[in-house]
């Protein structure tokens, strides 16, 4: 697969992670292309013992930490979650999916470590529970018993949920 065909497939995936984990689209955005920068810095250090996809998402699982340790990071998400505005038909169904959008991404926020990175690869970039295990260095069946748990925990916090 040439380089442009890769990109095009993996950067929307890599920016839902960004984006779910900081809830800042320009955020989001420049991290992506960081993760990208250094994958080609560091492409010579790809020993193809993964995925080119789970590489990259383990760049960008790195790069988070980082973005982590220099921002403030709890200011930036509660100011973003008190004002971020989706654009749809109506103001009723723009409070609805908002209301909703950031009580899920608030919910997978306080899910504990793993629960939170594994539902977070899974369900915004998309890997497999192979890749995820790989990512945070444990077998393919804890990413999956670990997800299905949360999905479970989850679903019961959203059903009590009524906007």
């Amino acid at each position: 697969m040439e380089l442009e065909e890769l990109y095009k497939e993996i950067q929307p995936k890599v920016f839902a992670f960004f984006f779910v984990k900081t809830l800042h689209k320009e955020a989001a955005e420049d991290l992506t292309q960081e993760v990208f920068y250094e994958a080609i810095k560091g492409l010579h250090s790809f020993k193809h013992q993964s995925t080119v996809e789970t590489w990259l998402f383990s760049i960008a699982k790195n790069r988070m930490k980082k973005h982590y340790r220099t921002k403030k990071y709890k200011n930036q998400l509660e100011a973003k979650m008190r004002n971020e505005r989706i654009e749809t038909d109506s103001p009723e169904d723009q409070f609805i999916i908002k209301e909703t959008a950031v009580n899920l991404i608030g919910k997978i926020a306080q899910l504990a470590e793993p629960e939170n990175e594994i539902v977070i690869l899974r369900v915004y970039g998309e890997l497999s529970f192979r890749e995820i295990g790989s990512i945070i260095g444990r077998s393919e069946n804890y990413a999956r018993v670990t997800f299905y748990r949360a999905k479970l925990k989850l679903q019961k916090e959203m059903e009590g949920y009524h906007g």
